[in-house]
């Protein structure tokens, strides 16, 4: 049997809020396999436990260019190790250069943007420069261009730490700002179902069977449960079936509707989102070590 040590502990806690004892449980009953346990959590505790998981593991800041014709656009997010530097002048107008160069020179990938000409070096010895002078290593994690099939708009969050871009073709100014605000409260995964992926509606499909198998109904109505919550599960992750934020009553899609418009595309960034930062607190491992140990 793999040894469950008290960082495990930890660490699974941190990503489900479920816990200490319940996470030990599924850690032993995984086997130490932390994805696993995740998955037996879910199943035992719900959605509950996983509401922690996206919170950000790294700095920086995400930074957004639109051109004046609201045509042309893009969003990068930069990295840094502590939000001291995330707030430092010289890398938040990194950033902001970056976002522009994306926007008119279209690179294809971090390689490519890291070798553009900027202020009469390369975006790269510019990180470098700034990694020198402020004595903490910083990257350029991601970015995306927009070309809009209809206008763009942008929101900014937290200090820079989430970031919106989203095409509304039709409707108007108001509506492409709250449409954008809407996306960086919720966080869809993608604009509709078919944007998300078959890996992971199965993965829900999987843990729906579990809680629902677990209800001791008869086969007709625990598939009828299964499908009902996959539906739901749906329509919480994509755009156009969440409900709006001003108006829980009515979808995006139908608020789209109603001014005649659609979504064209949308990009949302979370500064650090994915991200593993390594933290050593040997206090707190040792603390959670005898926690579990004596609860055991």
């Amino acid at each position: 049997m793999a040894e469950i040590t008290a960082g495990m502990v930890r660490e699974l806690r941190e990503k489900t809020d479920a816990p200490m004892m319940e996470c030990k449980k599924a850690l032993t009953e995984a086997a130490g396999d932390l994805a696993k346990a995740e998955e037996i959590l879910r199943i035992k505790l719900g959605n509950k436990a996983s509401k922690a998981a996206g919170r950000v593991a790294a700095e920086g800041i995400v930074a957004i260019y639109l051109a004046n014709d609201g045509k042309t656009g893009a969003i990068v997010e930069v990295n840094s190790e502590t939000d001291f530097v995330a707030k430092n002048d010289e890398f938040r107008a990194f950033a902001d250069a970056l976002a522009k160069l994306v926007a008119e020179r279209n690179p294809a990938d971090v390689a490519a943007l890291s070798a553009l000409p900027v202020d009469g070096t390369s975006v790269d010895e510019r990180r470098k420069g700034l990694i020198g002078k402020i004595g903490e290593n910083m990257s350029i994690r991601r970015f995306r261009r927009f070309d809009a099939a209809g206008r763009l708009a942008s929101y900014v969050h937290g200090g820079s730490k989430i970031g919106v871009v989203v095409d509304v073709v039709g409707g108007d100014e108001t509506l492409a700002k709250d449409i954008a605000m809407h996306i960086a409260a919720t966080k869809p995964r993608g604009l509709s179902e078919k944007d998300v992926s078959p890996e992971e509606v199965q993965k829900e499909r999987n843990i729906a069977a579990a809680k629902a198998a677990e209800s001791g109904k008869p086969a007709n109505i625990v598939e009828k449960m299964i499908e009902g919550s996959v539906a739901k599960f749906l329509k919480e992750v994509t755009l156009l079936g969440q409900p709006f934020v001003k108006n829980d009553k009515q979808t995006i899609e139908a608020l789209l509707k109603s001014k005649n418009a659609s979504v064209g595309s949308f990009a949302l960034y979370v500064v650090g989102e994915g991200i593993e930062k390594k933290k050593d607190d040997f206090a707190a491992e040792v603390a959670a070590q005898i926690e579990a140990s004596g609860k055991a």
